[in-house]
């Protein structure tokens, strides 16, 4: 299988080095000083158990240079997701499968619900996202996993190893399932899901509140968590959550408090929002709480919690130059 990984940062990079060093054909669309460290040193990845280095297949700023692959891996971050997108054609063959590996809710994520007939405007206005990228060729993806970039081209791995794979539209099948088998050469966990939307709500879950408030704060999760009167603000925002998964498809059987005490016992660790927002990259706020909001309101629910931290952590994010002025405002 010819694979190629779209954004070869800390998630790409890793499952590009791990699927490169099972003898997996991969190749890279990448830029800058991160296209510069792959032709020169190949996929590098820093694990506990030492470095894992293996050979690029070919790397370009361009995908006519690459052709046509079996799958594409894209792993940008979200507000770049719509100029990456309109370059990636010459990478889609008859058979292309596209996997987006990314945080939040994807722009395919509502596509078939009777509510929403036009695309998610916070994370694809105009619908150029899915021109680009044809539903039929898209499997769903949720990564848990923790990794960060130390230097351009080398990723460090911090933990975790799972990856959720399925069909949009729900059930199983044999791409899905040769795409898992592919993954799971590489030495991810990997679980072939009925249902990849509501993993994908259910991981959201937990992110749209510890993401932001973060960024705000400055604060690791624990000192979130151990603050009696956030920790009590992030379950309203999660119950209204549980509400709109319920009407879409993605009901979470399992209580706020439940679902916070798992993410304490991950210590005291940054989100990848308050990474973004300390290295001055501009933050994924819309697919993480952005698209919850938007949803909410395409059906009417009452969302006053989410609201909050959506409007704060933009304000925030403006006044630092992290978020686009342009960017929807509702």
């Amino acid at each position: 299988m010819k694979v190629c990984i779209v954004g070869a940062g800390a998630i790409g990079g890793w499952i590009g080095a791990r699927l490169a060093a099972a003898g997996v054909a991969v190749s890279a669309i990448a830029r800058g000083d991160t296209l510069a460290a792959l032709r020169q040193h190949g996929w590098r990845l820093q694990t506990a158990d030492g470095m894992v280095q293996s050979p690029v297949a070919a790397v370009s700023a361009d995908a006519a240079a690459l052709g046509p692959q079996d799958l594409v891996i894209i792993a940008v971050k979200g507000p770049a997701l719509a100029a990456v997108a309109k370059g990636l054609g010459p990478l889609l063959g008859p058979q292309t499968v596209v996997l987006p590996a990314m945080n939040g809710v994807p722009w395919w994520f509502c596509q078939g619900l009777p509510e929403f007939a036009e695309p998610l405007a916070c994370v694809d206005a105009g619908g150029a996202i899915a021109a680009a990228i044809p539903f039929a060729r898209v499997l769903g993806c949720v990564v848990h996993g923790s990794t960060a970039v130390s230097e351009p081209g080398l990723v460090q791995h911090k933990g975790g190893n799972g990856l959720i794979v399925g069909e949009p539209q729900g059930g199983r099948s044999e791409r899905a399932q040769q795409v898992a088998d592919v993954l799971a050469r590489g030495g991810f966990t990997v679980t072939h899901s009925e249902n990849v939307r509501q993993a994908i709500w259910y991981k959201l879950w937990g992110n749209m509140t510890m993401n932001p408030i973060s960024a705000i704060t400055g604060a690791t999760v624990d000192c979130i968590l151990g603050d009696p009167l956030v920790r009590a603000f992030c379950a309203q925002a999660m119950v209204e959550a549980q509400v709109i998964g319920a009407r879409i498809g993605c009901a979470i059987d399992e209580t706020p408090e439940a679902r916070n005490a798992i993410t304490a016992k991950l210590g005291a660790f940054k989100t990848s929002m308050l990474q973004d927002a300390q290295a001055g990259r501009p933050l994924e706020l819309d697919a993480i709480v952005g698209a919850v909001h938007e949803i909410g309101g395409r059906l009417g629910l009452p969302t006053p919690s989410i609201a909050a931290v959506l409007g704060l952590t933009r304000l925030m994010a403006r006044v630092h130059g992290l978020y686009p002025d342009s960017a929807t405002a509702a």
